[in-house]
């Protein structure tokens, strides 16, 4: 009888959790409990299935061979109960609970922010985690449900829409340029002091002619390395030096004489953007009404561009 007081979906998702973060510990984290309460959790499900369903040392955790079946069933009966629940909850198909979202910093900060606002006022019974970061997203130690993403393709096992690009262009103060000879040639560009946005380039450059499809590059030497587009746009303006930015972040800048577009007819290439999810057999509302807002908006919003056509994506839309 006591087993019947045990929500066995709890225990099913912490096991899931277990394996996918990859400790016992780091699932806590994502459960936002204790570890000791996960430990307790484990050992309920092991007495109910009466076997063993991992092997632990100090060092390491390893799958029994009836954990491997445990946890492939778990994830096929977590699924269906979150089918359930939104079928029966959400007649409507609306949204409810909390979504957790990884964008980067100065795109989620800034360009953003208000279709999330819109997002959620639309639907008043969701909740976002709205977590920053420029690094490639990682689905299953980070415990996130998607990311919007800058740069290359994140990992090939997830699903990854290319939505849109981000043009990238050479701009300096005024006042640093007033210091050396005019630039009209990408090879002039190697003698003024450089800020690196180290997530995209560091000790050189490969700028491409806008007409003709050119290449040239160049070697730099970095007075200041970044991995923040806002901290490269400000010390561009303070006259640091010169640097390779989204030319979003910078359209005021450029608008009112605080920058210089150097070299118009060169820039680097633009970066991708994608939208990015784990595969799963179900995804509940939330995460679909998410996702059809991101690939509404993002290739719409200021500064950016329409993917290249060559580029191909990987695309599976949630049903």
């Amino acid at each position: 009888m006591a087993n019947e007081r045990i929500d066995r979906i709890e225990l099913m998702n912490t096991f899931i959790r277990i394996i996918e973060s990859g400790s016992l510990s780091a699932a806590a984290v994502q459960l936002n409990t204790t570890q000791a309460t996960v430990s307790r959790r484990l050992k309920s499900l092991e007495e109910m299935l009466g076997c063993k369903l991992l092997l632990r040392t100090t060092h390491a955790m390893k799958l029994t061979d009836d954990g491997e079946r445990c946890y492939q069933h778990a994830k096929t009966v977590t699924g269906h109960w979150m089918m359930l629940e939104d079928d029966l909850r959400n007649a409507g198909d609306e949204p409810v609970g909390t979504l957790r979202v990884r964008a980067p910093h100065a795109f989620g900060q800034q360009q953003l922010i208000a279709p999330l606002t819109q997002f959620l006022r639309q639907y008043p019974q969701m909740n976002v985690e709205w977590m920053l970061n420029d690094k490639a997203p990682l689905f299953v130690t980070e415990n996130i449900d998607c990311a919007i993403h800058l740069g290359a393709q994140p990992d090939p096992s997830t699903i990854s829409v290319l939505l849109a690009e981000v043009p990238r262009i050479v701009v300096a103060a005024p006042e640093l340029l007033a210091g050396y000879p005019q630039i009209d040639q990408p090879e002039a560009l190697t003698a003024l002091p450089w800020v690196a946005l180290n997530l995209f380039y560091q000790q050189e450059v490969t700028l491409r002619q806008v007409v003709g499809g050119e290449t040239r590059t160049l070697a730099i030497a970095p007075r200041l390395s970044t991995d923040s587009l806002y901290a490269v746009r400000e010390t561009v303006l303070a006259g640091l030096g010169v640097g390779i930015v989204s030319a979003w972040i910078v359209a005021q800048d450029l608008e009112q004489g605080k920058l210089v577009h150097v070299l118009p007819e060169w820039q680097a290439a633009p970066l991708p953007v994608w939208l990015a999810y784990p595969y799963s057999r179900y995804y509940p509302a939330r995460l679909r009404k998410f996702l059809e807002l991101m690939r509404e908006i993002l290739p719409g919003l200021m500064g950016m561009q329409p993917p290249e056509r060559r580029k191909k994506s990987r695309s599976s839309r949630p049903a």
